[in-house]
């Protein structure tokens, strides 16, 4: 069976891509700024979306959203309109750069070794696919066989993070959501903002994915298939489809990261 995922621009895009169209175009710079500033307002909703993603690691999320602001508010000002792919494509991954060298840059208190920091940071990544998979908070020997280390090494990255306020997966969380689990808010569905965010950010890169691994994605976050739903449809097991996911948002994620680089 052929699927065929066709991605159609938002009216937030297509108002975006007008608004910069026409500061370029501008002949005083009061009016560009005008315009940019009326791009910022509009798409001040997807710095909060992303600054919200970082929410979990110990900063507050108001100082957050400012750094995802002030990204937006820089990737308005230097995006130029029909250089690229689109100005979210542009600038999510700028966002996203920003708030990840805010964290290396003042997020940890009393600094860890690098390998504890990045390890603690594929612990998130991978606590959030286990969370989504089996309906409930990972266990250290489950983080431990998903990212291949020894236990001993998850345990001592969840101690470093205590600098974050992470100190257990399981550890009641600070400020609104006090007395929920860390764990517990890890595999929270995506609301549907955030998922468009997702997917103009990524909409460049799905070309390079095979057929099947774009299907996959498109039942899983866009039209909330469950993993055992997935692998109904296309004729795997349920791990089949976990492992291709992890894969291929791996391989997404990786891009991402380097555009934002």
């Amino acid at each position: 069976m052929t699927h065929v995922t066709t991605v159609v621009p938002t009216s937030r895009e297509r108002t975006t891509e007008e608004l910069l169209e026409r500061a370029s175009a501008a002949t005083s710079e009061a009016e560009r700024r005008r315009l940019v500033d009326e791009v910022v307002v509009l798409n001040l909703p997807v710095a909060r979306a992303l600054a919200s993603r970082f929410r979990d690691r110990g900063e507050q999320l108001d100082d957050l959203v400012q750094v995802a602001s002030l990204a937006l508010v820089k990737a308005a000002q230097h995006y130029e309109p029909g250089r690229g792919r689109g100005f979210l494509p542009y600038a999510v991954p700028t966002i996203t750069g920003e708030l990840r060298r805010h964290f290396r840059d003042r997020g940890w208190g009393v600094r860890p070794p690098r390998r504890l920091q990045e390890l603690r940071l594929s612990i998130g990544a991978a606590a959030q696919e286990l969370t989504q998979s089996t309906g409930r908070s990972p266990t250290v020997a489950e983080l431990s066989a998903e990212l291949g280390v020894d236990q001993e090494e998850v345990i001592e990255a969840l101690a470093a993070a205590q600098d974050y306020h992470l100190t257990s997966l399981d550890a009641p969380m600070d400020g609104e959501q006090d007395g929920v689990p860390l764990g517990a808010t890890l595999g929270g569905e995506d609301d549907r903002f955030e998922k468009v965010v997702d997917l103009v950010s990524v909409r460049p890169l799905l070309a390079s994915l095979s057929e099947r691994d774009r299907h996959i994605l498109t039942l899983r976050f866009f039209r909330g298939w469950t993993q055992s739903q997935i692998a109904a449809d296309i004729g795997v097991t349920q791990m089949q489809v976990s492992r291709l996911l992890s894969r291929t948002l791996t391989r997404l994620r990786t891009q991402l990261e380097d555009q934002a680089a």
